[in-house]
């Protein structure tokens, strides 16, 4: 059996918006740092392959620690066009993976949280499964067509967010409140937390892009 290539990328979030790390690690062959996200790495026993990053959210101390653990380190300006995060993402994306898992990538800063949930479009059309895991959220960016949803214990609340202005033909089946053939724009608020009847349901639109996001409360 093919085992699914997994990178993991660690960024700088807040540290209680950040899940056990632990409970995803088996599953990940890389993990990749982004700047301050080395140290969260590490804090959580977690081996850092790549640190990558201006490291401006760090003291010189702890920057010769993350040195001293990560396989590959790379120091960039602290003036540039990337954030650290799209520097990470590059990263990830040279390694061919099937999926990438994108922790501490919300909370704090806003135009950070925002942005970094439109990087799932970058690693969408690079042909690879991105999908941003936080405390109480699975964010995971969708083309048109049909999409086995699975059920997640942990997160049994599911939306259907627009992120083009228009999504047309949307259908939902073995959902608490199914679809079919509903077109939302932005501001529709009617694919807002619903809930699977069994372990899987089916999604299908087709025009548009939908953000599918698994919440707890």
């Amino acid at each position: 059996m093919k085992v699914m290539s997994v990178v993991a990328i660690m960024a700088s979030g807040p540290l209680d918006h950040i899940p056990e790390l632990q409970a995803y690690n088996e599953e990940i062959s890389t993990w990749i740092a982004a700047d301050r996200g080395a140290l969260t790495l590490i804090n959580q026993g977690i081996n850092v392959t790549y640190a990558l990053g201006d490291f401006d959210s760090v003291t010189v101390e702890q920057k010769k620690l993350v040195q001293s653990k990560a396989t590959y380190f790379a120091a960039y300006p602290v003036e540039k066009d990337e954030t650290d995060l799209e520097i990470a993402i590059q990263k990830a994306l040279e390694l061919n993976p099937e999926k990438i898992y994108l922790f501490g990538v919300t909370g704090g800063r806003f135009d950070h949280t925002f942005i970094n949930v439109q990087l799932l479009h970058t690693i969408l059309e690079a042909g690879v499964q991105g999908i941003i895991i936080d405390s109480w959220n699975q964010l995971e960016l969708t083309k048109p067509g049909k999409h086995s949803i699975t059920k997640n214990e942990h997160f049994p609340y599911i939306s259907f967010v627009p992120l083009t202005k228009e999504v047309t033909g949307i259908s939902l089946s073995g959902f608490y409140y199914p679809l079919k053939q509903a077109a939302i724009t932005w501001g529709s608020t009617l694919c807002i937390s619903n809930q699977l009847l069994d372990q899987t349901g089916e999604l299908s639109y087709k025009t548009g892009m939908l953000l599918a996001i698994k919440s707890r409360d």
